[in-house]
């Protein structure tokens, strides 16, 4: 459908996970996309992988404890949205969690993070909006990600840790389903494109209607 076509996404930790499966989508639809992340070798297979389907991709390494460098959704913003307002305008679309809006003991720090993506987006979204900028955020539930495999291990998955707390116990929480990567890269894309103009400020849940109750 080409709804990104003629701009630019700029991906942070784009070598991995959602972000990298927003790369993947974005380019599919026309986006040229710059892959930012901190390991070379993801970063540069995830930049590959999108020239491997015919997409423009190139890949910058960053830092996210380095301001010079750039990464982490703060610094991002910063240095990224002056470039947006000289374009004349774009959208932002920051990564949250569902931790961000209804809490998760004991991951007090995480759910603190969290819950500021979501102040900062509404934030920026009324300081920019003069700018033709719209900024939202996204509050995604458990995502099928190599570092959640990692964590809480998923049986039959590669990477997965089954010597950790299995995923399927937690899966009973959820109303609905443990999301896919591009489940929450679909979400990035509708809030990038056009069709969601009326749409600013906004923290949409996407996991599985676990804040919901």
């Amino acid at each position: 459908m080409n709804r990104l076509e003629g701009r630019v996404a700029f991906l942070v930790g784009g070598g991995a996970g959602i972000a990298k499966a927003c790369a993947l989508m974005f380019a599919k639809e026309g986006a040229k996309v710059i892959v930012a992340d901190i390991n070379p070798a993801t970063g540069r297979a995830s930049a590959d992988a999108v020239l491997a389907q015919g997409g423009e991709a190139i890949f910058v390494k960053m830092d996210a404890t380095i301001e010079a460098s750039v990464k982490g959704t703060m610094l991002a913003c910063r240095h990224v949205i002056p470039q947006i307002v000289a374009a004349g305008g774009g959208a932002v679309v920051n990564m949250s969690s569902g931790a961000g809006l209804r809490g998760a003991n004991p991951a007090h720090i995480y759910t603190a993070a969290k819950g500021a993506i979501i102040s900062l987006t509404r934030a920026l979204a009324g300081t920019y909006a003069k700018n033709n900028i719209r900024v939202n955020c996204i509050c995604a539930g458990r995502t099928n990600t190599e570092r959640v495999r990692a964590t809480y291990g998923m049986p039959g998955k590669p990477g997965s840790a089954p010597d950790r707390q299995n995923v399927t116990e937690q899966l009973k929480t959820y109303p609905f389903w443990m999301g896919e990567p591009e489940d929450i890269a679909a979400v990035a894309l509708f809030l990038a494109s056009d069709e969601s103009r009326m749409i600013t400020g906004a923290a949409i849940p996407a996991d599985g209607g676990r804040s919901a109750y």
